[in-house]
C-alpha cells in the first residue's frame, strides 16, 4: 500500500488569481497531467525549487536573463551570415583592417587621466 497525503483544495473563484488557477488545472495536458494531482504536484514542486535556488543565488535570475539575450544575438548574427556570407566576411574582415590604432587610444587614455589627475 503506496502512502498518500489527502488534503482539500480549495480556490475562490471570485478572485481573478482563483479564476486564472482553475482556468490552468482544466485545461491542463491531460497526456502529461492525467490529474490535478500531478498538475498541483509539478506546479508546486517547480516554484518551490526555484524560490529555493534564487534564495541561495539572487543573481541567477539575472544571468538567465543575459544568457538568453547572448544567445538570441548570437542566433541573430548566425542568420545574418548564413543568408550572405561572401559580404558578412567581407564586411568583418574591412572592419579588422579599419580597426583603430590601439597604441594611440591608450596614449590618449593615459593623457586624458593625467589631466583629470592634475585638478
Amino acid at each position: 500500500m503506496s502512502a498518500m497525503f489527502k488534503t482539500t483544495l480549495r480556490i475562490k473563484t471570485d478572485t481573478p488569481e482563483g479564476r486564472k488557477a482553475l482556468g490552468y488545472l482544466k485545461s491542463r495536458d491531460k497526456t502529461k497531467y492525467r490529474s490535478y494531482s500531478d498538475a498541483i504536484i509539478t506546479a508546486v514542486n517547480g516554484y518551490f525549487d526555484r524560490e529555493w535556488q534564487l534564495a541561495d543565488d539572487p543573481y541567477l535570475e539575472t544571468r538567465e536573463k543575459e544568457d538568453a539575450f547572448l544567445q538570441r544575438i548570437l542566433e541573430t548574427v548566425e542568420r545574418g551570415a548564413q543568408a550572405n556570407p561572401l559580404n558578412s566576411l567581407a564586411a568583418l574582415l574591412q572592419n579588422v583592417q579599419s580597426a583603430p590604432d590601439t597604441k594611440a587610444i591608450e596614449r590618449d587614455l593615459d593623457t586624458a587621466i593625467d589631466f583629470i589627475d592634475s585638478l
